[in-house]
């Protein structure tokens, strides 16, 4: 398991990322994350304490090659081979400009400094916040994070062991420290991807916190 710190003091070098709490990944929607909704309190208390935050959002467009209507004789859940590797497919969601693309009703999106748009390639997917799934296309991310000084990236959001995973770990790799906030995320699950997610953290030195042991 990876370390859990017992508190944090927020400062200004460091910044929370709220990645994908968006209609599709809650309760009901395409791709629901089980209580993916239940973060959402929590990340609207923490944005305060932070003095940058950036928020993450699926984007995709119809037709996305992730999706396993895009490739007939397929379901959901199977993984295939993509030019870029191994490709989860996944139910059609988080599609550009619909209800279930567009955040958490409950989330207050006010405090986001900047939204990292992601998936948007028909033919790559992308999870992590700061490259997409060939990890070569950057989002920017980084050079954002560091032109106003950040050192110490925490995450929350939906989901744990996909999107929340490989943002964490994209950011280990780019430098920064990183700290999950293990209340405010939720898992999907599937085939002990939560074990392995955990696993990959403790490997990268990613701290554990909870909310309130946020100072």
């Amino acid at each position: 398991m990876p370390e859990t710190l017992d508190h944090a003091e927020i400062g200004p070098k460091d910044a929370l990322l709220v990645v994908d709490i968006q209609n599709d990944f809650c309760s009901g929607g395409a791709l629901g994350v089980p209580d993916g909704e239940m973060v959402v309190p929590l990340v609207n208390r923490l944005m305060p304490r932070f003095h940058l935050v950036v928020f993450t959002q699926d984007w995709h467009p119809a037709g996305h090659s992730s999706f396993a209507s895009s490739h007939p004789g397929t379901k959901p859940f199977e993984t295939i081979e993509m030019d870029y590797g191994a490709q989860i497919l996944w139910p059609d969601h988080c599609m550009q400009g619909t209800d279930g693309a567009a955040f958490h009703k409950d989330l207050d999106t006010r405090p986001a400094a900047m939204i990292i748009r992601k998936g948007m390639r028909p033919a790559v997917d992308s999870y992590s916040a700061f490259f997409e799934n060939d990890k070569k296309t950057i989002t920017g991310l980084t050079a954002y994070l560091k032109s106003h000084g950040v050192t110490r990236v925490f995450i929350a959001g939906l989901a744990l062991d996909f999107c929340v995973r490989y943002s964490a770990e994209d950011a280990v790799h780019e430098g920064f420290e990183v700290v999950l906030i293990d209340d405010a995320c939720r898992a999907i699950d599937t085939d002990g991807s939560r074990a392995d997610t955990l696993k990959s953290f403790e490997a990268l030195g990613v701290k554990m916190i909870r909310t309130e042991d946020l100072r």
